[in-house]
């Protein structure tokens, strides 16, 4: 249903047929482009919407003379050729000056639409779909500037009402980019912070004592603070004994999945054997330089872990959590990297994991090194949170906006 005023139109007739297919081979040459000069933007310079002039092979001002029909004026927008379809970008400015590569297509809309509208509107699955179905070839699939001219879509009745809806759905888009850096700080923190607590650079106050810790740390095997695979499923399993399934697809760096599979012992997977409680460590010893490693709560304390997992159970006067943390460490992560066997499937094993070497203060500065990273993570997943509720109300709010459900005041 077409909302009162909006109408349905495609990108050929919003852009006056100016859609243009970037230079040929013969008139550009791989050999001409350099690290500095003009940026000639490809596929893979489109990201997030966004045009990425660093990441683009540049070319001397002479030859983008050459090229200048090619060159990129605020509010075209920028089309992959080949491959990822339906990847595009906005061009937001005519500076730093820039031109539209061999592998894109470029669509200049008329002064009467907001090309910031036209953007969001182009984000929607269902263009994103039409885009794969439409192009061309099978092994690898291409577009052309007479296919993306018939792209349906929907504007809004003036050019008023799409710059308003623009304008509404960037300030989401600034409070996304403002959360996203805010995290990728927080991280930097965090990683600056572990390098100095977990290598003794940087002592804590004991708030005991309320003086800094002191004392030489320990190097240990790993096998020494904790029990490693501790307990497993063995042959007097009843068959119809059930529980939930921790895979290693269920792992990622800190976190498990929610969808976790049911399984009767009889039927379950030859791997679902690894015994859990809680305050337990997964490492994963299969491709563990993915870091598929969490720690067991209580929520997570009947289930059985897949034996990709090294099950760590920290012993008596060894803090867990202190445990968990070093596993994520440069020194643990380098260690685990020189052991690693097999290209298809890199992988350790349980008895690589029990000699890992790990350096150790004493259980209370354990604890409070602890206390302190754990923070840092609590504060990384509350802005992850926050990012995700951002995204999620962006997404409903462009369902409302783009198909005129929801109307804005102009």
């Amino acid at each position: 249903m077409v909302p009162n005023g909006w109408k349905l139109t495609s990108l050929g007739e919003i852009c006056s047929g100016n859609l243009q297919t970037g230079p040929f081979g013969s008139q550009l040459h791989a050999h001409e482009y350099m690290d500095e000069g003009v940026p000639v933007l490809m596929p893979k310079d489109l990201i997030n919407y966004r045009a990425n002039n660093e990441s683009a092979a540049k070319i001397p001002e002479h030859r983008a003379d050459d090229l200048k029909k090619h060159t990129l004026k605020s509010g075209d927008l920028l089309f992959s050729r080949r491959g990822d379809v339906a990847r595009f970008a906005l061009i937001e400015s005519d500076y730093p000056r820039s031109l539209c590569g061999t592998g894109c297509l470029k669509a200049t809309p008329s002064k009467d639409h907001s090309p910031l509208f036209l953007s969001y509107f182009l984000q929607k699955n269902a263009v994103k779909k039409w885009l794969e179905q439409n192009a061309v070839g099978q092994t690898m699939p291409n577009m052309n500037t007479a296919i993306l001219s018939e792209l349906p879509l929907m504007v809004a009745s003036s050019r008023e009402e799409e710059d308003k809806i623009a304008q509404i759905l960037s300030t989401w888009d600034k409070a996304i980019t403002t959360t996203e850096r805010l995290i990728a700080t927080s991280q930097q923190q965090k990683k600056a912070l572990m390098q100095q607590l977990l290598t003794g650079k940087k002592r804590l106050i004991n708030p005991e004592t309320g003086r800094v810790f002191e004392g030489d740390w320990e190097r240990h095997s790993l096998s020494d603070l904790v029990h490693v695979d501790k307990k497993s499923l063995g042959k007097k399993t009843p068959d119809d004994f059930e529980f939930k399934y921790i895979s290693l697809s269920d792992v990622a760096t800190g976190t498990i999945g929610v969808n976790l599979e049911i399984h009767k012992y009889s039927t379950a997977p030859s791997r679902a054997r690894r015994v859990l409680q809680n305050g337990d460590i997964l490492l994963s010893t299969v491709r563990p330089n993915l870091k598929g490693f969490a720690k067991i709560s209580e929520k997570h304390a009947d289930c059985i872990a897949s034996t990709g997992f090294s099950v760590l159970t920290p012993k008596k006067r060894v803090s867990g959590d202190y445990i968990y943390q070093y596993i994520f460490s440069s020194h643990v992560t380098g260690q685990i990297n020189s052991l690693v066997v097999g290209s298809n499937y890199p992988a350790i094993n349980s008895s690589d994991v029990a000699g890992l070497k790990v350096y150790c203060p004493t259980y209370e500065e354990q604890q409070k090194i602890a206390s302190v990273l754990t923070a840092a993570d609590k504060e990384i997943e509350l802005l992850e949170a926050k990012l995700a509720h951002l995204k999620d109300e962006k997404k409903a709010l462009m369902q409302q906006l783009l198909t005129g459900k929801r109307r804005v005041q102009i």
